[in-house]
């Protein structure tokens, strides 16, 4: 868990200026001053780095951007849907990311290493990748087709649970396969030991 939380910080952080759209959003009821505020979270954040002297990556410079183009569609239009739909294209590119053969492995524990095979955790990357892509669309349709204040109650609600779900099964699958792993090693090694 603390590795999950490790690598969602970042992320979170490069999300600001959304999690500040819907925090604002919920608040007022203004997806206009939601906006400006959000405008505001973005640019602040990379002003900081830059202050701080830190590298601003990739993903922090697509953020802004998403931000300051979706934001400025938002208060020309006065159509709320540009922000909303900011994070489906964050989750496809996430997702995108995800797809990379092998980018869990990293996350895996020690002991998860020891005992189970990596192809196991290639195949829930790839299942990751599925999830973000799955919030993507949902996330489409919410924002094309629903009111600001049901997708702001979607947004909050549904891509974290269903990260939080998709992590439990995942934690529990790979604990079952480790465990069943321990137990077959420690009846070959018992075998080994007491010849017939």
């Amino acid at each position: 868990m603390k590795n999950l939380i490790y690598a969602a910080r970042p992320l979170a952080l490069d999300l600001i200026s959304t999690l500040v759209f819907v925090a604002i959003g919920a608040l007022t009821h203004n997806p206009m001053i939601a906006t400006v505020v959000a405008l505001g979270a973005g640019l602040g954040r990379v002003a900081w780095l830059r202050a701080k002297g830190q590298h601003i990556n990739a993903m922090q410079w697509l953020s802004l951007g998403l931000v300051v183009v979706a934001g400025a569609a938002t208060l020309i239009t006065h159509n709320p849907r540009f922000m909303m739909a900011k994070a489906t294209v964050v989750y496809v590119l996430v997702g995108a990311a995800m797809l990379e053969r092998g980018w869990v492995l990293p996350y895996m524990a020690p002991r998860g290493r020891e005992l189970l095979d990596p192809s196991v955790m290639i195949r829930w990357g790839y299942v990751w990748a599925g999830m973000m892509f799955a919030t993507a669309a949902l996330n489409a349709g919410f924002a094309l087709f629903a009111s600001f204040a049901v997708w702001s109650a979607f947004i909050t609600t549904v891509p974290l649970a269903s990260k939080l779900a998709l992590f439990a099964v995942q934690f529990v699958s790979l604990r079952t396969l480790a465990v069943r792993r321990h137990r077959a090693n420690q009846a070959q090694a018992a075998t080994a030991a007491c010849p017939a």
